[in-house]
């Protein structure tokens, strides 16, 4: 049979090491050897010795779910083996995260993990109840974060002397010493003729960066994930 489908690009390869790898710009494939843990419902393939098993989030981490609609919904993946992680054909990245660094991002935004790291569903300071949710994870630790982001992210570097303001409903993450608060760059006359579709705006400063990617979630899509 012949095909372009069966490229070599397209094909899977044995694993050479364990750990987590790009197979595609699409998805993450994990050679599995102990534990590891990914986002609910995220696997499309698997072969070898696995067991897929929901991960809680801790009495808080529910709370705060069940409030916002938020959060980051954990299953742990035991054994031996290889699985392929995906969310919608959404593009796929891999952040190494060393002792020291804090990463925040957006639930919906996380695709798989390292056990080795730790995550905390945190309070977005000065977020108030706005349509990215008030709830983000904060990863610490070390080892291999996989992200996933609809569109080609834009990474934009947070200064002192130069503060970045971010539609909350396209912010993915950003650095976790980062402090955050609410802009309102909408006039209020402009609010009573219609408003400008730009009211709010999560202020974020410091030093670090923040990352967006190139579209607004919809609510319709908010309600999905």
């Amino acid at each position: 049979m012949k095909s372009d489908l069966f490229s070599a690009e397209n094909m899977a390869q044995q694993a050479s090491v364990p750990g987590m790898t790009l197979q595609n710009a699409k998805s993450i494939k994990y050679a599995v050897n102990g534990e590891m843990h990914a986002r609910q419902g995220a696997m499309i393939a698997f072969r070898g010795n696995l067991q897929f098993e929901r991960k809680g989030q801790g009495i808080g981490g529910m709370l705060k779910r069940a409030v916002t609609g938020e959060g980051l919904p954990v299953m742990a993946v035991r054994g031996q083996g290889e699985a392929w992680f995906a969310h919608e054909a959404a593009n796929c990245f891999i952040v190494d995260i060393e002792q020291g660094d804090a990463l925040t991002i957006n639930g919906r935004n996380v695709l798989c993990f390292d056990a080795t790291l730790s995550y905390e569903i945190k309070t977005v300071k000065g977020a108030g109840m706005t349509g990215g949710g008030i709830f983000n994870s904060v990863f610490t630790g070390y080892g291999k974060l996989g992200v996933i982001c609809e569109g080609t992210p834009i990474v934009i570097p947070v200064t002192a002397q130069q503060p970045v303001f971010a539609d909350t409903d396209a912010v993915v993450g950003w650095s976790a010493q980062l402090h955050t608060s609410l802009h309102r760059s909408q006039s209020f006359g402009s609010m009573i003729r219609g408003g400008s579709g730009e009211a709010v705006q999560l202020k974020l400063e410091g030093e670090g960066f923040v990352i967006v990617r190139p579209s607004e979630l919809t609510p319709q899509k908010a309600t999905q994930n």
